[in-house]
């Protein structure tokens, strides 16, 4: 009886993943059980494939922005921003998210038009992307109260890579009543 007593094949260990990065998700909703979608979409982020945590701020109540500016008549929105901490590819989250405005029923009929829940990737850890299918950080970003005030809410040292602290970003926007 012989035996074999050659070593036997090295297994690899895990590969290497992407690492943790803070992605910053602003969450909106003007139709419907705003406060209930924003919660339960917040819920849903949370249980995605490599996210490991998220931090939600407080809702807000904002005016509704269309093209032509703010329109009091609309329905308003509640907004908040979650701090999502993740190893998916920025491409992949911001697919996810879509997906998430699916399963809610957002429908894109009209830009900057009412819905049921809208989900931007604001920025990506110090990601910088110009890709029109992914632009990071969001561009418009720094000229939104609705998403800086949130924001600053779950993270007061904040910053918007390549624009500044947020809560100094806000203040300049609400000492000249804008955004």
């Amino acid at each position: 009886m012989s035996r074999n007593l050659a070593k036997p094949p090295e297994i690899p260990g895990p590969r290497p993943g992407r690492p943790e990065t803070v992605a910053v998700v602003a969450l909106g909703a003007n139709l419907g059980d705003r406060q209930k979608t924003i919660r339960a979409a917040a819920d849903r982020i949370a249980r995605l494939p490599l996210v490991s945590d998220v931090r939600l701020s407080r809702l807000f109540e904002t005016v509704a922005l269309r093209l032509d500016g703010p329109d009091p008549e609309a329905p308003g929105y509640v907004n908040a921003v979650a701090l999502v901490t993740t190893r998916l590819a920025p491409e992949i989250l911001l697919g996810m998210l879509h997906a998430i405005e699916d399963e809610n029923g957002r429908e894109r009929r009209e830009r900057w038009g009412d819905r049921t829940l809208d989900l931007d990737l604001i920025a990506y850890g110090d990601v910088v992307s110009d890709e029109p299918s992914l632009q990071l950080p969001h561009p418009r970003a720094a000229e939104r109260l609705f998403v800086l005030d949130p924001w600053q809410d779950v993270d007061p040292d904040a910053e918007l890579f390549g624009r500044g602290r947020v809560a100094d970003l806000a203040a300049e926007l609400h000492a000249r009543g804008d955004g």
